[in-house]
Order: structure tokens, then sequence, then C-alpha cells
């Protein structure tokens, strides 16, 4: 991770601790919860990008890593999860991935990462990885999930997420599709998304993208429901008012 990313990750420490403000809304306290034909996706967050969701008797773990400022063992609040059916990871990023984290959990589920990913992989992980590419389509533990592009637009943030190596993720469960964007910023694939029924859309600077161009992409592609994530000290109220009516904001307990 470069000096860069560090620095935010220690200011995020700082907003995880009470020394930053952060913006106030109203915040769902615990899960929530998204209807499918085949009963609820229950979404549990963990922190800034980290989540669990359980659907139909499946647990899905979705970019884990541990919380700004963690210290000791950081693999303690996962190692508590039900046995996993599927693990997504976005990117490489320490705030993303784990190796510590993913041995203790992975269990028999498979890893759906993108090829740089893979690259930093021990063998016994990789043994469990399975590769996806922008635009790849795939079902995996009986869920189908297509791979996104993830990547900065704007010139003197192309550093951090480059074109092609990231992946977002859409799956789809229950006839609902979920989006989980990843770091992106709010490019064309993201802004042609269709049928979207519940996204999750980062928005911190410089590594993704402001509140502004988020809640314009939100507009863009319309999900029934968006909950902000990886936003550091973004300001989620700006956020919900600038979407308006055209989704449903639900704001998490991310930090």
């Amino acid at each position: 991770m470069n000096s860069l990313k560090t620095g935010f990750l220690a200011g995020l420490a700082l907003i995880a601790a009470g020394a930053l403000p952060t913006a106030s809304a109203e915040t769902i306290t615990g899960d929530d919860k998204i209807a499918t034909a085949s009963g609820d996706a229950v979404i549990h967050p963990f922190h800034h990008a980290s989540m669990m969701v359980t659907w139909n008797g499946l647990n899905i773990l979705i970019d884990p890593a541990p919380a700004f400022g963690a210290e000791g063992d950081v693999t303690a609040e996962y190692t508590a999860m039900p046995a996993l059916s599927l693990i997504l990871v976005t990117h490489e990023h320490g705030d993303h991935f784990n190796v510590d984290i993913l041995t203790a959990v992975a269990g028999a589920a498979t890893i759906v990462v993108p090829q740089a990913v893979a690259d930093k992989m021990p063998d016994g992980l990789k043994a469990k990885a399975r590769v996806m590419a922008n635009g790849d389509k795939a079902t995996v533990a009986g869920i189908e999930i297509e791979a996104a592009p993830a990547y900065n637009i704007t010139a003197d943030r192309l550093q951090y997420h480059p074109k092609g190596r990231d992946n977002g993720y859409v799956v789809t469960l229950g006839g609902k599709r979920l989006y989980v964007a990843g770091d992106s910023e709010d490019i064309p694939e993201m802004r042609a998304l269709t049928n979207i029924d519940a996204a999750f859309v980062p928005m911190n600077l410089p590594y993704t993208m402001d509140v502004d161009h988020a809640a314009d992409a939100v507009k863009a592609f319309k999900p029934a429901v968006v909950y902000p994530y990886h936003y550091g000290e973004s300001d989620v109220g700006a956020f919900t008012a600038a979407v308006g009516e055209a989704s449903e904001v639900r704001l998490l307990k991310w930090y």
C-alpha cells in the first residue's frame, strides 16, 4: 500500500476513535435486509468496506480487512462468523484484502478475486481462488456473479486503481441484483448499470470520488436502494440530500 493511502487509513483510525468529526445522519443500528424471492438477504456491515451477506442459508463475505486502528488478533471478529459459502475480494489494498483473515476463515469457501489479488495470495489461498476479470460471469456456490469494472478516471488518481485491474461485483440473490462497487469513481460502466436492487457506493477522496459525483452516478443508474460505504469523512447527509428521490438511501454503521 502506498504512503498516501497509509496516511488516509491513519485518518480513518482517528475517525473511528472519535477524534475527527463525521456527518450526522440517522443510521441503521445492526443489520439490514433486502427482500428477495427466496427470503431476505441480510446485510451485516463490519467496517469501512467489509460486510457479510447471508441469504438462503449461504454466507457471503466481502472484502474482509481489519478495522482501522485494530491491534492484536485482527481475525477475531471474522472467525466468530458461521461457515462461509463464498468470499469476494475487490482488489489488493489492505483495507479490502488481508491474508491472515482469509486464511483463518476461508474454510471450503471459494474466494473470487481479480488476478492482481491472486498474485499476492500464498499457495493455500490460491488453491481456493477463482479469478474473474472485468466482464466475466460465473455461478459459484449457486450464486450468479458478474465482475464489474472498478477504476479511477481523474488524472491525478489513476495510480490508485488503474483500469482493468480491480473488480466490483454484481451478485444475484433470489432475483435481486446487489452491486458492490469496490474502489471506483463514477465510471461509465457504473452509470450504465441496470436493474440494480441494492448498491454499495464508495465516496472518499482521493481514492474514489466525492459526494457529488457519487450521487450523480446513483441518479444515473438508479438502484432501488443505495448504501454509502467506504466514505471516511465524507458527508453522507449531503449525499442523501443530493440523491433525492432517485434511490432510497440507507445508512449503515461502518465506522
